[in-house]
C-alpha cells in the first residue's frame, strides 16, 4: 500500500500546508515593513515606526517558524533566542527615536499615520485569516497566530493616535502610543528569550 496512508505522510502534508501559509504571511509582512517604515520617517511618527518594526518582528517570526517547522526542539529554541534578540534591538531603536522627539519635539503628519495604520490593519487581517485554520495545529503555529492577532490591536492604536494628533495638534499622542508599543516589543523579546533559554536548559 502507498505510504501516503500512514501517519508520517499525513504529518508531511500538514507541514507542507504550514510552510505554504507561512511563506505568504512572511511576504506580506516583509513588504509592509518597508512600506510602513518609509511612511513612518516621512510622517515623522514614532508610533508608526513601532508598528513597522512590529511587521519586521512578524516577518522574522514567520521566517523562523518556517525554518523550524520540521526541526528539533534545540534548533527551535536557538532560533527563538536569536529572534528575541532582534526584537529587543528593534525596540531599542524606537526608544532612541522617542528620546530624540522629547529633546526636539515634532508633530507627526496625522494623515500619514491614519492611512498607513489602516493599510497595516488590512494586511494583518489578511494574515490572520490565512493563519486561522492552523491556530490549533501545534505550538509553533499557535504562537504565530497569536502574534498576528495581537497586531490588529497595534494597528488600531496607531489609528487612534493619529486621531488624537489631529484633535490636539500635538505630538504627545504619537509618543504615548509608541511608548506602549515599545513596552509590548520589550515584553515579547524578554518572554521569547526566557522561554528559549528554558528550552535549551531542559534539552541539555
Amino acid at each position: 500500500m502507498s505510504g501516503c496512508c500512514d501517519h508520517g505522510c499525513s504529518l508531511d502534508r500538514l507541514r507542507e500546508r504550514q510552510r505554504g501559509t507561512l511563506r505568504i504571511v512572511l511576504g506580506i509582512n516583509a513588504v509592509m515593513f518597508f512600506v510602513i517604515v518609509a511612511a513612518a520617517f516621512y510622517g515623522k511618527s514614532s508610533a508608526l515606526l513601532s508598528d513597522s518594526l512590529d511587521n519586521l518582528g512578524d516577518a522574522l517570526t514567520y521566517g523562523l517558524s518556517l525554518y523550524a517547522v520540521s526541526r528539533g526542539s534545540v534548533t527551535k529554541a536557538r532560533v527563538a533566542l536569536f529572534k528575541g534578540g532582534l526584537i529587543f534591538l528593534a525596540a531599542s531603536a524606537v526608544i532612541a527615536q522617542i528620546v530624540s522627539k522629547l529633546v526636539a519635539p515634532t508633530v507627526p503628519v496625522f494623515e500619514v499615520m491614519g492611512v498607513f495604520s489602516l493599510l497595516g490593519l488590512a494586511a494583518n487581517s489578511l494574515c490572520l485569516f490565512l493563519l486561522w485554520r492552523h491556530r490549533h495545529e501545534d505550538v509553533n503555529m499557535s504562537s504565530v497566530w497569536e502574534c498576528s492577532r495581537n497586531d490588529i490591536a497595534s494597528n488600531l492604536s496607531v489609528f487612534v493616535a493619529a486621531g488624537a494628533v489631529w484633535v490636539t495638534g500635538s505630538g504627545w499622542p504619537d509618543i504615548v502610543v509608541a511608548s506602549c508599543l515599545v513596552l509590548l516589543l520589550m515584553r515579547s523579546a524578554i518572554g521569547v528569550m526566557a522561554a528559549a533559554r528554558a528550552e535549551l536548559h531542559a534539552a541539555t
